[in-house]
């Protein structure tokens, strides 16, 4: 079998433009993967038509010698362009064997994942309404949920915006009560003092993480900060190699890092930071802010890895027409994502229906401008 041609699709997502691809082959089975980025879409898009001649004629049953051909040609890059072109052809495998992704990989250590719900809170930065969002996100069945409740600080905060904050998580954890774990996101804002003197003001609210409190490529920082204060440390969604993980692991500071699956080189990769994770006596809780279908290929390989602990998934919160785009989504049932069955990914992609939403350059979100916890994307 091999590759005969490439085709990239965007879907204009208001806070994110989503970028899907298509690899079809000579046998007529044609393999999806996701290459959605941070806060660029257009750059990966013309990445993947530069590289396109790179892919073709090459064997898609052999992803792991395409990923390294492609690596090696892009001077060792793995971003989303490569993973998600590593990701269709484990797609490619599974419809042509006609099994699931996660039975290629040993098969599912347990039958469901548990997963937490993120991009609930889209209203203004009010408690009673975070409180009402955080009930409503209960009643569909989360145990989990995290957000961010720190607005638009960057490295400090003054005594008024952290009451405001506190004030959410407050709010949160009064309304969703002591059994529903709540995750404190802070998107690497803060120097080591603030997110310090922060944690302290945090435990009171028992979170169950506080994600990224600083610079999440700064090791040092990180250790600093999970040492220095009461509440967990987790982090690891900007690494893009193994080797980060474990030298972050190795300090035993961190027991929880979270790989995104389009940064780290797709199904080989975050499969590799699992392993690393394993070795660690730790756990990998996969970053996932892109469309339902990555959600779908972590539930894939996290249902394989026995270091897996929980899946992020933002799917309950998007607009309604991210179940239209495509079929064969994961569902969440009872706080628990559970597994498809059909061949490959399990997901058929409609590209009519992608059509209808294209490409915006004010589909972004630009993390320290107040109001960005809106998710309305960047309409300045």
């Amino acid at each position: 079998m091999i590759i005969t041609d490439l085709n990239v699709l965007v879907v204009g997502n208001p806070w994110k433009n989503w970028i899907f691809l298509e690899l079809r082959t000579d046998e007529g089975i044609t393999g999806h993967g996701e290459a959605t980025g941070g806060l660029t879409s257009s750059s990966i898009a013309a990445q993947l038509g530069e590289i396109r001649d790179l892919v073709v004629g090459q064997d898609p049953m052999n992803p792991r010698a395409l990923w390294e051909h492609l690596r090696k040609s892009l001077y060792f890059e793995s971003g989303p362009a490569v993973s998600g072109i590593e990701i269709a052809c484990w797609d490619i495998i599974g419809r042509k064997l006609g099994t699931p992704v996660w039975q290629l990989l040993g098969g599912a250590v347990e039958p469901r994942l548990r997963a937490y719900a993120n991009g609930w809170y889209s209203g203004d930065r009010d408690p009673k309404g975070f409180g009402v969002a955080a009930k409503a996100v209960v009643a569909q069945g989360y145990t989990a949920l995290k957000f961010d409740p720190f607005g638009h600080a960057y490295k400090s905060i003054d005594s008024a915006d952290l009451r405001e904050a506190l004030g959410l998580v407050a709010a949160v954890r009064e309304a969703v009560g002591d059994d529903v774990d709540i995750m404190i996101e802070a998107h690497d804002r803060f120097t080591v003092g603030t997110a310090v003197h922060i944690g302290k003001e945090l435990q009171a609210f028992n979170p169950y993480w506080f994600e990224a409190p600083v610079q999440s490529t700064d090791i040092a920082a990180l250790v600093e900060v999970a040492r220095s204060q009461p509440v967990r440390v987790a982090a690891g969604e900007r690494f893009t190699e193994a080797f980060s993980f474990a030298e972050l692991l190795h300090t035993r500071a961190i027991d929880i890092v979270q790989p995104e699956i389009l940064n780290c080189g797709g199904v080989q990769g975050l499969a590799t930071v699992a392993s690393v994770a394993s070795a660690y006596g730790a756990w990998i809780a996969p970053h996932n802010a892109q469309s339902p279908f990555t959600t779908v290929i972590n539930a894939h390989v996290g249902a394989a890895m026995p270091s897996m602990l929980i899946q992020e998934t933002f799917d309950d919160a998007a607009q309604p027409w991210a179940r239209e785009i495509m079929t064969g989504g994961c569902t969440v049932r009872d706080g628990y994502l559970e597994l498809p069955d059909g061949p490959g990914f399990g997901v058929e992609f409609d590209s009519g229906t992608m059509a209808k939403y294209p490409y915006s350059p004010q589909n972004f979100l630009r993390l320290f401008k107040p109001g960005w916890e809106q998710r309305r994307g960047d309409r300045s």
